[in-house]
Order: structure tokens, then C-alpha cells, then sequence
């Protein structure tokens, strides 16, 4: 994929559906009584990932051109895969599933690609392990392919290493099977999707500070969900509409999570204009942003903002290296364990461009104001990798060619069309 220079990005997009709302609604609607209806869902390859594992397991679930329909059969009414459940690409769907697989009466087998095949599951199955949970890693190595014999769960307080929403979801969805209450504990507030949209269905989810806890075998009830579009995919858009001379950008319906919307305080910090309007608070909360080309400063991102914008980091790396002064990145070293090692695959693929960025441990340090110029890019895969230097490709001089770029089709399918329609 070949990106070249644009100026004056202009224009009106509605970003896609929000990934980890889509996946929730697929999974709480088929474990919900009744129908669930799901509008503006994403349709990339690993929210589908996630309605072919519950078609699997003899859910109903239609698509058409306006809403995905999941007819649920209620907290109980999953059946035996006749065959594995491919969970493709996706973290979310495996890491989310197995928490829901752990509680049923019957042997499932998880599998994947070869990406997902490298991410680690052991801090899934080491609190799942703890509720009493029979879960194997086929080739003993803590990653996919997993087999999971459904058993009785107990209820159990977890302190999480880790402030991720993949692991405490995971948790609370076996909590829904235990025989008590269950809780989850993280180091700092990940994205609180889970805890909303459970409440939403009916179950008893209760937040105070950094802990979650749950109470078992509520009765789920089919809803209408209205998905926020993405604040990951708007991310994108941001930075192209912040960096690119002579740019504005309205992005409409943006979810704005707290617990999710970090890269706007930090847009914010390094100086940008942005504007939010018409934001409700409905629900998941959300807002239409305007966005216009900015003069952006260095700042510095560690500690409990981290969770919230963990997959908008490559990102952020990119406006950093055409930012003024240094930005430090610290406290992120989850980015090594995603769909890339992308510490490493962002700083190798900036230097090639003429970045003056090195990686650390947890994060990266990145000189901005270098002049930045095209460059062969190596995607490895990593759709967020892929559609980060295109955004680098609109605003440095010369061709960037990125290795693979279709891979963004895990996310966001339509997003070199979006980004193209804005310099027309």
C-alpha cells in the first residue's frame, strides 16, 4: 500500500463501531434471554471471529445491512462446538470467550492464526485455574491452542497484575457461573466496557475504585445496543487532521470513555485543537470532535493514563516524532505482547523514515521536529502499526510503501478509502 503527501484533509467521517462494544454485544446477547439488537456494529475480521465461535455454539445471529440480530438462549443455552472455535486474529474474542467457556458443561478448543498463536494467556489462566476452571494450553507454551473442560466455578478475589480489560472481563464472565461472588482487582483502571454493558443486560456488576465485583447466575435480557463509534479507529483522524497542514476534520459519534479516551488528554497536553460538541452521556459516553491542524509540543505519558490509550500508542509515537521537543512513553510495556512487539516494530520502522526515537523497556523516547521522509514500512500484520504510517505518509515528504497494509481490515476495512475521501 503506497501512501504519498496530502494537505488541506478535509471533510465530515463517521468512524467505524467500536471493537471491543462489538464484541461484548455478540457475546452478552447470546448469553441473554430473547433478542439483542446491535446497530452500527464493526464489521472486521475479529468481531466476526467472535459470531462465527457463538454461531458455533447454536446461537442464532443474523447480519444484514443495518444491525446484527443475536437471538440468545440465555446464561445456560450455549451447546458443544461440533469443531474448534477460530478465534482468527483476535484477543479480545479469545481472552473473553474463555472466561465463558470455563463455566459451560461441555469441552471446547480455542485456535487461531499464527499471531495469536505468540499472545500470552497464561494471566487468564491463572485466575481461571484459581476459580476451579480446567483449561490447558495444548503445547504447554501459555498460548493458543487452548482446550477447556467446563466445570463448576468458584467465586474468588483476584489481584491482577496487569491493568487489562481483557483479564478482568474474562473474570467477571466466569463470575457469572461461580458459586459467590467474584472480584477483580488491577493495578489501575482498564476500559470499563464490560462492567457497563453487563449492568445494561441485567446482570450486578458493582465498581469501586479499581476493583470490579460481580454477583452469579444473573438472568440476562436481550437489549438494543446503539455501538459509539471507535475512539481507537478516530484516533487515526485526529492525527492526520492535527498534523496535516490546512486541516479540519469533523468525526462524528466518537465514544469518549474515560476509562478510554486517554489519547485525547494527551492530544490536549501536546497542544492541539480540538473541540468536542454534542455529548451525551447515555450509556457508553460519546461526542462529536473537530479537529484542526495544530502546532503539537513533546509531553510525557506514563502511569494510569497508560490503560487508556494502550492500542492509540503507535500512534501517538508517529505525532510525536513530528512534534516539537521530547515525548517519553513509560509504563507501556503491554505493547510488547499485542498483535506486534510494537515498542520495536514503531521504532525500527520510524528510524527507517529518519525518526530520532529509541525504544526502552516499557516504552519509547522520541526527539520530535525531525524532518521525516518515505520509507518501506514493515507492517507485521498489525493493522494499528499499518494505519498509523499511513497517517506518517500524508505529511512526510516522499512515498511510504507499507508492507502488507490490507491487515487494517482486522479493524477498520474502509479506512484508506475514509482517509482518502478527505482530500478530494
Amino acid at each position: 500500500m503506497e501512501i504519498k503527501k496530502q494537505t488541506n484533509l478535509r471533510g465530515t467521517l463517521t468512524v467505524p463501531g467500536d471493537k471491543s462494544i462489538s464484541h461484548r454485544a455478540v457475546m452478552f446477547g447470546s448469553l441473554a434471554k430473547g433478542t439483542t439488537r446491535i446497530s452500527h456494529f464493526l464489521e472486521g475480521a475479529d468481531c466476526l471471529s467472535t459470531i462465527t465461535c457463538f454461531r458455533k455454539m447454536g446461537i442464532d445471529i443474523e447480519r444484514n445491512a443495518s444491525e446484527i440480530m443475536v437471538h440468545g438462549k440465555g446464561l445456560h443455552g450455549l451447546s458443544a462446538p461440533d469443531s474448534i472455535l477460530d478465534v482468527g486474529n483476535s484477543g479480545t474474542t479469545t481472552r473473553l470467550i474463555s472466561g465463558i467457556l470455563a463455566g459451560q458443561n461441555f469441552i471446547s478448543e480455542l485456535d487461531g492464526d499464527d499471531s495469536i498463536r505468540t499472545r500470552p494467556m497464561k494471566r487468564i489462566m491463572t485466575p481461571l485455574t484459581s476459580m476451579g476452571a480446567d483449561i490447558v494450553s495444548k503445547q504447554d507454551n501459555g498460548c493458543v491452542p487452548l482446550v477447556i473442560h467446563g466445570k463448576t466455578l468458584h467465586g474468588i478475589h483476584y489481584d491482577s497484575p496487569v491493568a487489562s480489560a481483557q483479564v478482568k472481563s474474562c473474570v467477571l464472565l466466569a463470575g457469572m457461573y461461580a458459586d459467590g461472588i467474584t472480584s477483580v482487582t488491577e493495578p489501575f483502571l482498564s476500559r470499563n466496557h464490560t462492567e457497563i454493558m453487563l449492568n445494561y443486560f441485567g446482570a450486578k456488576v458493582t465498581s469501586e475504585g479499581t476493583t470490579a465485583s460481580i454477583v452469579p447466575e444473573p438472568t440476562l435480557n436481550g437489549r438494543e445496543i446503539q455501538v459509539p463509534g471507535d475512539i481507537s479507529s478516530a484516533a487515526y483522524f485526529i492525527a492526520a487532521g492535527l498534523l496535516t497542514p490546512g486541516s479540519e476534520i469533523l468525526l462524528k459519534n466518537v465514544g469518549i470513555n474515560p476509562t478510554r479516551a486517554g489519547i485525547l488528554k494527551v492530544c490536549m497536553d501536546m497542544g492541539a485543537d480540538i473541540t468536542l460538541f454534542n455529548e451525551s452521556t447515555e450509556g457508553e459516553p460519546t461526542a462529536d470532535l473537530l479537529i484542526r491542524t495544530s502546532s503539537l509540543k513533546g509531553t510525557t505519558i506514563e502511569g494510569g493514563i497508560i490503560p487508556t490509550l494502550i492500542d492509540e500508542i503507535p500512534m501517538i509515537a508517529v505525532m510525536a516524532a513530528f512534534a516539537d521537543g521530547t515525548t517519553v512513553i513509560r509504563d507501556a510495556r503491554e505493547l510488547k505482547v499485542k498483535e506486534s512487539d510494537r515498542i520495536t516494530v514503531m521504532v525500527d520502522n520510524l528510524k527507517r523514515m529518519g525518526a530520532d526515537i529509541e525504544g526502552t523497556e516499557d516504552g519509547m523516547i522520541i526527539h520530535g521536529g525531525r524532518p521525516l521522509h518515505g520509507a518501506t514500512i514493515d507492517s507485521h500484520l498489525d493493522h494499528r502499526v499499518a494505519m498509523s504510517f499511513a497517517v506518517a505518509g500524508t505529511i512526510c515528504d516522499g512515498t511510504v510503501d507499507i508492507l502488507n497494509g490490507d491487515c487494517v481490515k482486522i479493524s477498520y476495512p474502509e479506512f484508506y478509502n475514509d482517509l482518502y475521501s478527505l482530500n478530494k
